[in-house]
Parts: C-alpha cells; sequence; structure tokens
C-alpha cells in the first residue's frame, strides 16, 4: 500500500463523514461511525487489492453503517438543523448562509427518494465515485445500480418540474 493510513484519513476524512452524515443524519453518530470506518480501515488496509482508494473507504464506510443500523432497533432521523450547527463552527458568517442554502437544496431533493435511490445519487452525483465503484458499495450489480441512480434522477426532475410551475 503506497498511501498511509493517515495520508487515507487526512485526504478522505470530510468525503467520508459528509457521506455517513448523509445516511444517518446525526453527527454525533456520523463522527462514531467515521471512527469506526478508518479503524476497520487501519486493520484491513494490507487487504486491499489495488481498487481504488475512495471506492474501498466509501464501501467500509457503508458496512459500518449497515452494521450500526443493524444492532439498532431504528435510527432517529432528526432535522437539517444538525448539519447547519456542525458547518456554521467552520465557517464565516457569510459562507455560512451560502452553505445553509447548499444543505437544504441537497435535503430537499433527496426527498421522496426511496434508500436506494438516495445512496445512488450520494455516491455517484455528491462523492463522484464511478458506476462500478458506486455498485460495489451497494453490493448491487452494475444494471441495478444504473437502474436506482436513473429513477432517483427521475423523481427529483418531476419534483423540480412541479415546483417551476
Amino acid at each position: 500500500m503506497k498511501n498511509s493510513i493517515e495520508s487515507i484519513y487526512l485526504y478522505y476524512f470530510f468525503d467520508i463523514y459528509r457521506f455517513l452524515l448523509s445516511l444517518c443524519h446525526n453527527h454525533h453518530t456520523a463522527e462514531d461511525l467515521v471512527q469506526e470506518t478508518f479503524l476497520r480501515a487501519y486493520l484491513y488496509v494490507e487487504a486491499n487489492n489495488d481498487e481504488s482508494i475512495k471506492a474501498w473507504l466509501f464501501t467500509v464506510a457503508y458496512r459500518a453503517f449497515i452494521d450500526h443500523y443493524r444492532r439498532q432497533e431504528r435510527i432517529e432521523l432528526k432535522g437539517e438543523g444538525f448539519l447547519r450547527s456542525f458547518f456554521d463552527k467552520r465557517k464565516t458568517p457569510e459562507e455560512a448562509v451560502v452553505l445553509d442554502d447548499e444543505i437544504q437544496i441537497v435535503i430537499n431533493e433527496l426527498e421522496g427518494l426511496t434508500e436506494k435511490q438516495k445512496l445512488a445519487i450520494l455516491l455517484h452525483d455528491f462523492h463522484q465515485l464511478s458506476y462500478k465503484e458506486a455498485a460495489t458499495v451497494m453490493e448491487v450489480s452494475l444494471a441495478s445500480f444504473k437502474v436506482s441512480l436513473f429513477r432517483g434522477r427521475q423523481v427529483i426532475r418531476r419534483q423540480k418540474g412541479v415546483e417551476s410551475n
């Protein structure tokens, strides 16, 4: 492995955090899952057979999320305020307002999608994983991934069409 776990952590921390936060909707849970993800990455980094580090980390993160979800009777979904409170600490007031608007747009766009559609859009459109990498993370066939992505995008287009009318 050419990259050290420290450099991988520094480079991918925020991507993994945002991904997990978008899945669990809880800042504290996302932080715990990020730590679990990088602990697993540290333990199994040698087992990564020249796969894309990014795709592999997203797979590890998704599996950590699934394991957490299975341990819980249900995940408590919270409002979008948790996103604002995290990002506001790191931004100027002007940047916070812009980011707040962007976060609200993402939350609104993902509303009404199935979990598979949300995950497909998050992995491919927001985190720029390839079709194959995203399908691997979701543990579905490439065709199934493409269908989920296509249908999710259709729902978003329909929602935007309704809003503009």
